[in-house]
């Protein structure tokens, strides 16, 4: 058995992020606790060569992160992925995985197994420079939500009442955990609300085509890559492409899909921000805007727009969060009308959806 675990260091405040390293690569595993040890906000807690290895170590550590390769001996790290969540006790798992190319099915797979985030392996030698800096940012931002959320269930933040009208537009934001997420919210809700749907994932594009096949059939309702130009329909998942801003405007009367790619205030590309709204302009009390787990601020401007206009926003909870970045966003603002489960958040949708019934 391939496993390791790390002699205790000595407490820091704030006191380090705690790593396992799952790679059935010797050498990477030695390159990547080589960089992560050279930087003082790290602690390896465990290395092992298996996920099967690794389920075994985290019955004796605890660990914030873990860096996790998908092609190894056994079953591998994505099929045992959910269970290695299980065991982890709130850690967040990055795939640093060969596989995890952009467009990859094995990269959206992961994240709707509740991966918070991926980062392509480069081959041996090319582990320095980017690699470095990209994946030790990710680290300490997925570290500090870790902890931050650790035995965290609610907010003292007052909670604004939902509009009276009944939901006539659902419009669904998300970043960094914002997969897995969904999946667990659709999941939870009926096969029919009655409204359109709108969704915009920070994603980049070549994902787009397999993150909507994927989001169709956990929602069991068609998902579709929006094009310019569409009507918007019941019960049909419109999200927002990479390259672009999903926005509603007025064509003869009836809402359709105006893509965007104007530069957003929050940076983001596509942004939640515009697609919140367009929604405000649209439908008023009637749209609902939900922003689910992801880092930054992205939907906080579109949701003050949404509720100004008397539409309602419903953010994920922190201890459900991958990172509780956007809604705490919005719920710091005082914009929220529930902060729930993506679960809860589903059924409170259902509620709203005119006459169809939970």
């Amino acid at each position: 058995m391939t496993v390791a675990i790390a002699r205790p260091v000595a407490a820091r405040h704030p006191r380090p992020i705690r790593l396992m390293i799952v790679d059935d690569s010797t050498v990477a595993r030695a390159v990547l606790s080589r960089m992560v040890e050279a930087d003082g906000g790290f602690e390896l807690a465990a290395v092992a060569g298996t996920a099967e290895d690794a389920l075994d170590a985290l019955e004796h550590v605890a660990v914030d992160v873990i860096l996790l390769d998908l092609e190894m001996p056994g079953a591998g790290g994505l099929k045992m992925l959910p269970m290695i969540l299980a065991g982890s006790r709130g850690a967040r798992v990055i795939v640093v995985s060969s596989l995890a190319e952009e467009g990859a099915k094995a990269t959206v797979a992961a994240l709707g197994l509740g991966a918070a985030d991926t980062l392509p392996k480069p081959g041996i030698g090319r582990f320095n420079g980017r690699f470095s800096e990209v994946l030790l940012g990710k680290l300490r931002t997925l570290g500090m939500a870790a902890g931050s959320s650790s035995g965290r269930t609610g907010t003292s933040t007052p909670l604004r009442a939902m509009a009276a009208e009944p939901m006539r537009c659902l419009a669904v934001g998300s970043s960094t955990g914002g997969i897995h997420a969904l999946g667990q919210m659709f999941a939870a809700m009926p096969e029919a609300i009655g409204v359109p749907i709108l969704v915009t994932q920070h994603l980049p594009a070549p994902f787009m085509a397999v993150f909507a096949r994927q989001l169709g059939a956990s929602a069991r309702r068609q998902a579709i890559v929006a094009q310019d130009g569409m009507q918007l329909q019941g019960d049909v998942i419109l999200i927002a492409p990479g390259d672009a801003h999903l926005t509603v405007e007025n064509r003869s009367g009836r809402a359709a899909v105006r893509l965007d790619r104007t530069r957003s205030a929050s940076g983001c590309l596509p942004s939640v921000d515009p697609m919140l709204h367009s929604v405000a302009e649209f439908y008023g009390a009637t749209g609902v805007g939900v922003i689910l787990s992801g880092m930054g601020r992205d939907g906080a401007a579109g949701s003050a727009r949404l509720v100004a206009a008397g539409g309602s926003v419903l953010a994920q909870d922190e201890a459900t969060c991958a990172v509780w970045g956007m809604p705490k966003a919005v719920t710091e603002a005082g914009l929220a009308c529930a902060v729930l489960p993506p679960d809860k958040i589903a059924r409170r949708l259902a509620s709203k959806a005119g006459d169809i019934k939970w």
